[in-house]
C-alpha cells in the first residue's frame, strides 16, 4: 500500500503537461514583472523627489560627505554644500532656512530668486548673449542665399524653366543641410566629449566663418555646392550644442525663455541676412569681379561667427558637462559663477547630483543610440522631439526663408522690392518671437504649438489662394504679402522657438548629445528635402497647391502634438524624467480628452477643472505588461 506513485503522478503530469509549463512560465514572468515594477516605482519616486524623507541633519551630513568626496574641502564650500543639501529638499520653502545657517544676505538672494526670476548674475546673461550670437550666425547663413540666388543663378547658368536647372537651384540651397543631416550633426557627440560645450561652439563657428568667406570666391555652381557643404560642418554641431549649453546653465524657472533665445536670435540673424541682401544689392561689378554684390552677401554671414570665436571662452563651461566627466569640483566652481551666491550653486549642484544618481538606474547597458529607443523614458523624449523638429521644416517656414524673394519677384515685385519685402518678413519673424520669452514658461511649449499650428495652416491657405487674384492688381501683391506676414506673426512665438528648446531639455544627460544630434539631423534633413523640392513643387502644383501642401502638414502637426508631446515647462532637466514616465497611450488618451475640455472651458464658458496628468505617479509602461518594447 504505497502512496508514492500517487504522489509522483501529478508531479510527472505537471512536468509533461504543456498547460502546466505555460502556467509555470507565466507565474515566473509575473514575479519578474512585479519585481521590475517595484524597482521602477522606486526609481520614479526618486526622480520625482530624491531627497524626500531625509531629515535636515541627514541632508547636512550628505552635503558634507559630497564636499569631501569631491575635494571641496574649503570651509566656505563645505558650509555651502551642507546648507545647499538642505535647501535642495524644498527650494521654495524658506520658512526654516535660517535654522541651518543661512545668513540674512543669502536669505534675501533666495527670496529674490522666487519673486524676481529675471534677476540673475551678469555671467549667465553673457552665456545667453553668446548663444544668441551663435543663433544669429545660423540665421544669416540661412538667408543671405535668398537674395544672392537672384544673381548667381544667371551667372552660373542655372534656373529658368529647365527641370534640371530647377533642381540645381534647390540643391545649392540645400547643400549645408545635406551635410548637417548626414555628417555635421553626428559630430556633436565626439566634439562635445573631447572639446566640451565651449570648445565645440568655437570650432563650429570657425568652420562657419571660413565657409562663408569661401562662398564669396566661387565661380561655378558645383564649387558653390562644395563650399555650402562645408558650411554644414559648422551649422550641424553648433545647432545641437548651443541649446544644450543654454539649457544646462539656466535655472528651471526661466530655462524656456533663455533657451528659446536660440530661435529668437536665429530670427534676428534671418532679418540681418535679408538686410545684408538689400544693402549689397546695388554694389556694381568691377573689372576683375563679376557678381560682387552677391559675393558680399554670401561672405557677410561670417561676421557674427568671428565675434563668437573672440569671446566664447569668457563664459563658464556647462556644470552638467563637467559632471558627466566626473569633475564635480569643476562643476561646482562653474555653477558658482552662474549663481549669485555659493549656497545657491551648492543647492542646484547637489540636487542635480542626486537626480543624476537616480537617472543612472535607467540605463540598461546597451549602446547609447540603442537606448534612445529601448529605454521607455528616452523613447518618449525621442518621439516628442522628432515631432517638433520635423514640423519645424514641414510647417513651411523655410520655403519663405529661402525663396521669399523669388516668390515676391514672381508675384510682380521688382527684385529690389522683393528683397525689401523679404526684409519685412525677417523683421516680423524677429519681433513676434519676443512674446515667447514670457509665454514659453507660462503658457507652455505644448499649448503654444496647439494654438499656432491651425493658424499657420490658415495663413498658408490664404497665401496660396491669393495667387488666384489676377496678376497686376494691387490685391494680388498685397494679399500674398499679407499672407506671408501673418504666417510669420503666428510662427514666431510657436513652432519657431519650441523645437530647439524642447529637444535640448527632453533627454537625460547621458544621452543628451546623441538625442540632440538626432533631433538636429532630422530638422536639417527635412530642411534639405524642402529646399530641393520647393522649386519643382511650385512648378508642378502651382503656388496654390504648393502652399496648400504645407497647410495640410500643419494640421497633421497639431494632431501629433496633441497626442504625443508632453509639457516640460517649469521642471529641472532631471525632473523631466518623471514627466516622460507617463505611458504614451495614457498621454494620447489625455490629449483626446483635452478637446472637449477646451470647448467646455473656452467656448461654452463652463467651470471645468483641468486634468492634472503629470502630477500622478506612473510606473512606466511596464505596468501593463513589462515589455520594454511597449510604447
Amino acid at each position: 500500500m504505497s502512496t508514492e506513485p500517487k504522489a509522483e503522478e501529478p508531479v510527472e503530469k505537471r512536468e509533461t503537461s504543456p498547460d502546466s509549463r505555460i502556467e509555470d512560465r507565466s507565474h515566473k514572468e509575473r514575479v519578474a514583472q512585479s519585481a521590475a515594477e517595484r524597482a521602477r516605482r522606486n526609481i520614479n519616486a526618486k526622480l520625482a523627489n530624491p531627497l524626500q524623507g531625509y531629515s535636515y541633519n541627514e541632508l547636512q551630513k550628505m552635503g558634507r560627505a559630497y564636499a569631501y568626496e569631491h575635494a571641496l574641502a574649503e570651509k566656505d564650500d563645505v558650509r555651502a554644500l551642507e546648507i545647499g543639501a538642505c535647501l535642495a529638499r524644498d527650494p521654495t520653502n524658506l520658512k526654516h532656512v535660517k535654522e541651518f545657517g543661512v545668513t540674512d544676505e543669502e536669505h534675501a538672494i533666495l527670496e529674490k530668486e522666487i519673486s524676481h526670476r529675471w534677476s540673475q548674475p551678469w555671467i549667465l546673461y553673457l552665456v545667453i548673449i553668446l548663444c544668441s550670437t551663435c543663433a544669429a550666425v545660423q540665421g544669416m547663413d540661412e538667408t543671405v542665399v535668398n537674395g544672392a540666388q537672384l544673381f548667381y543663378k544667371g551667372q552660373f547658368g542655372i534656373g529658368g524653366d529647365d527641370p534640371r536647372s530647377t533642381w540645381l537651384v534647390g540643391l545649392l540651397n540645400s547643400g549645408p543641410y545635406i551635410c548637417c543631416a548626414f555628417i555635421g550633426c553626428w559630430l556633436t557627440t565626439p566634439f562635445n566629449n573631447v572639446f566640451g560645450r565651449r570648445g565645440t561652439i568655437f570650432i563650429t563657428c570657425l568652420f562657419s566663418a571660413i565657409a562663408c568667406f569661401w562662398q564669396g570666391f566661387v565661380n561655378t555652381w558645383w564649387h558653390m555646392f562644395v563650399a555650402r557643404l562645408a558650411l554644414g560642418l559648422g551649422i550641424g554641431p553648433k545647432s545641437a550644442t548651443v541649446p544644450i549649453y543654454a539649457a544646462e546653465c539656466t535655472p528651471p524657472a526661466i530655462r524656456g525663455a533663455l533657451v528659446m533665445q536660440w530661435q529668437m536670435w536665429t530670427a534676428f540673424g534671418i532679418m540681418i541676412g535679408y538686410a545684408s541682401d538689400l544693402i549689397f544689392y546695388g554694389v556694381p561689378d568691377t573689372n576683375n569681379i563679376t557678381g560682387l554684390n552677391w559675393r558680399l552677401m554670401m561672405a557677410s554671414a561670417m561676421l557674427p561667427a568671428v565675434v563668437v570665436c573672440c569671446f566664447v571662452f569668457m563664459c563658464p563651461e556647462s556644470p552638467r558637462w563637467y559632471m558627466s566627466k566626473g569633475r564635480h569640483a569643476s562643476a561646482y566652481h562653474s555653477m558658482v559663477r552662474l549663481r549669485y551666491c555659493k549656497v545657491q550653486a551648492a543647492r542646484d549642484l547637489f540636487y542635480m547630483a542626486e537626480l543624476l544618481k537616480a537617472e543612472e538606474n535607467m540605463k540598461i547597458g546597451q549602446s547609447l543610440i540603442k537606448e534612445l529607443w529601448t529605454v521607455p523614458r528616452n523613447r518618449r523624449a525621442l518621439l516628442g522631439s522628432e515631432i517638433v523638429m520635423f514640423m519645424q521644416q514641414f510647417c513651411g517656414v523655410n520655403v519663405i526663408a529661402y525663396y521669399s524673394s523669388s516668390i515676391f519677384s514672381d508675384s510682380g515685385f521688382s527684385d529690389q522690392s522683393a528683397l525689401a519685402a523679404s526684409l519685412g518678413f525677417g523683421i516680423i519673424n524677429f519681433l513676434f518671437a519676443i512674446p515667447a520669452v514670457y509665454t514659453i514658461d507660462t503658457f507652455g511649449r505644448r499649448n503654444l504649438l496647439l494654438t499656432t499650428f491651425p493658424l499657420m495652416s490658415l495663413c498658408l491657405l490664404f497665401t496660396g489662394f491669393s495667387f488666384w487674384i489676377p496678376d497686376g492688381s494691387t490685391g494680388h501683391v498685397a494679399c500674398i504679402a499679407l499672407g506671408i506676414y501673418l504666417f510669420g506673426i503666428v510662427y514666431s512665438p510657436g513652432e519657431g522657438p519650441v523645437p530647439f528648446t524642447y529637444s535640448a531639455e527632453a533627454y537625460p544627460l547621458y544621452v543628451r548629445t546623441i538625442g540632440m544630434s538626432l533631433a538636429t539631423a532630422t530638422t536639417w534633413f527635412f530642411n534639405a528635402v524642402l529646399s530641393i523640392t520647393w522649386p519643382s513643387l511650385l512648378q508642378a502644383f502651382k503656388p496654390q497647391g504648393a502652399f496648400g501642401w504645407y497647410a495640410a502638414w500643419n494640421i497633421i502637426g497639431w494632431v501629433l502634438v496633441l497626442l504625443f508631446m508632453p509639457e516640460t515647462k517649469g521642471k529641472t532637466l532631471e525632473e523631466l524624467d518623471q514627466i516622460f514616465s507617463v505611458p504614451t497611450h495614457i498621454h494620447a488618451a489625455y490629449g483626446l480628452r483635452q478637446v472637449p475640455y477646451f470647448f467646455n472651458r473656452y467656448i461654452f464658458r463652463r467651470k471645468v477643472e483641468p486634468e492634472r496628468l503629470y502630477e500622478r505617479e506612473y510606473h512606466d509602461e511596464n505596468e501593463v505588461g513589462g515589455d520594454m518594447n511597449v510604447v
